[in-house]
């Protein structure tokens, strides 16, 4: 099965801002917003926090839609400028994510499984805005491992769904 997918942003942070820091503040490594990426099998992308964080990591790359986020914000009633708050590394359009859970697919020549929806934690409410971790709940994103090798690019892109 094609649909098409739109790469919207692609982001990498160096560090952790919110794992590990229940009761104290965010850390704040920053976010770079870049129009490609180098996704290499089983370790994650290069330059992200998670590269080679551990074997076989289920969320070596994290996907967010765009709809999700328009969707939240008109619940909520506010524009979050910046899509980095998210904390994701690809915010894509054209697909229903959480149909990809399980799934292998490709994007770009880069061949991916769902591993499993993203879920938003408190953090949420803090990064993005208050109501943002409830108001996300089933739409937080999904994490995948990469099961190929090669370069996600900004813009649109064939999606093939495999098995």
């Amino acid at each position: 099965m094609k649909e098409s997918i739109t790469i919207r942003s692609i982001f990498l942070s160096t560090g952790h801002d919110f794992k590990g820091r229940h009761g104290q503040e965010r850390l704040n490594h920053g976010i770079q917003s870049v129009e490609s990426v180098d996704c290499v099998q089983g370790k994650g992308l290069k330059g992200d926090r998670y590269f080679g964080f551990e074997e076989d990591f289920k969320g070596q790359i994290s996907f967010i839609s765009a709809e999700d986020i328009s969707d939240m914000e008109r619940e909520l009633a506010l524009t979050v400028e910046d899509r980095s708050a998210f904390r994701r590394n690809v915010v894509v359009s054209g697909v229903d994510l959480n149909q990809l859970v399980g799934k292998r697919f490709e994007v770009g020549g880069v061949e991916f499984v769902g591993t499993e929806q993203c879920k938003p934690c408190y953090w949420m409410d803090k990064a993005v805005a208050p109501g943002a971790c409830a108001a996300l709940k089933d739409r937080g994103g999904l994490r995948c491992r990469i099961l190929s090798s090669g370069t996600l690019r900004l813009g649109e892109h064939d999606l093939s769904v495999l098995s």
